[in-house]
């Protein structure tokens, strides 16, 4: 039985809802080629969004595509397009990550587990807010863990000493912004402030850096820095966040691949938990502070993502680029 044409309007709608995944600063780093023939969807890298101050490795291109990659897969089935992913496909194109060919569902079991994560694909938003003094039940811990796993990653729940390190390693982190300002050139790149808030489609506006935080040991990078951001205020943060590490095996391109992948799918199963979620790369961005942030116990591992986790505002939804800008047709 011959395959149906995939129509144009069903490939940007894929792309959109891949494109809504987290990515450092929201730079959003991918870019979508579409082989109608073949009925293939191949994921590039976009090197003019990468970060070489704060990002000189593409750890964090990698991890973003990755993300992209996974939301990509949750579309596509929910569409009816059951997806097969090959991972860095040719050796001698380092940009192309990977390559989704879209098969007919006909005669081929659903994958519900990916379908049901769909609804929180447009839900999902990082939220740089104070969240709840509450403990997360241990029965959702592990079903956050599970999503890990299935990625091929490894999701820990750090215990309290372990959380003073890493919540020191952040702190580290912050400070050697200050004795460094040219570490902060990508971030400054990346923030949108101003009337620029209002069109950008790309990096992070000013109406979501959250208010600023006066009290609190929760890890919440502050976006604008000294800069002033008109009517934002001061508040207090958790007192005992609720973090999370995300690791790999590795730490190559296809590790870094997975942990976005393992990444998205975590923080689907926390939207639809009604966890309100946000990201640090902070103390990961300098090499000899991730090795510190690895399990004191196993040793064992590459920290690729610090997530906190609680209950709390989900934050706003941060501009995306108009599909055409990121998709070719052909």
């Amino acid at each position: 039985m011959a395959s149906r044409r995939l129509d144009e309007k069903t490939v940007t709608s894929l792309v959109a809802e891949a494109a809504a995944a987290p990515s450092m600063h929201n730079a959003q780093p991918w870019r979508f080629r579409f082989l109608t023939g073949e009925r293939v969807l191949l994921l590039r890298a976009d090197p003019e969004r990468a970060m070489p101050r704060s990002d000189p490795d593409n750890r964090a291109l990698y991890i973003g595509c990755g993300a992209a990659l996974f939301n990509l897969r949750v579309a596509a089935v929910h569409a009816g397009l059951p997806p097969e992913v090959r991972l860095l496909p040719d050796p001698q194109d380092p940009l192309l990550l990977a390559s989704v060919h879209l098969a007919d569902e006909v005669g081929r079991q659903r994958d519900e587990e990916l379908a049901r994560l769909h609804p929180a694909i447009r839900e999902r938003h990082t939220s740089r807010h104070p969240f709840a003094e509450k403990d997360i039940p241990e029965n959702l811990r592990t079903t956050l863990q599970d999503a890990a796993e299935l990625e091929g990653a490894v999701l820990l729940f750090p215990g309290p000493w372990h959380t003073e390190t890493v919540l020191d390693l952040i702190h580290d982190a912050e400070s050697r912004d200050t004795l460094n300002p040219e570490t902060s050139e990508d971030l400054i790149h990346w923030t949108r402030l101003g009337l620029e808030a209002d069109t950008a489609v790309d990096g992070v506006p000013e109406y979501a850096f959250g208010p600023r935080k006066r009290d609190g040991k929760a890890p919440v990078r502050d976006f604008a820095g000294r800069r002033r951001v008109a009517d934002r205020g001061t508040t207090t943060f958790e007192h005992t966040p609720h973090l999370a590490l995300l690791s790999t095996p590795g730490d190559g391109p296809a590790d870094w691949l997975n942990a976005g992948q393992a990444l998205e799918r975590v923080l689907l199963e926390a939207t639809l938990a009604d966890l309100a979620t946000s990201l640090t790369s902070h103390a990961l961005e300098d090499r000899a502070l991730r090795l510190l942030a690895r399990d004191p116990v196993s040793g064992a591992g590459r920290v690729q993502m610090v997530l906190r986790l609680g209950y709390g505002p989900r934050g706003p939804a941060t501009p995306r680029r108009p599909v055409p800008d990121v998709l070719e047709i052909v």
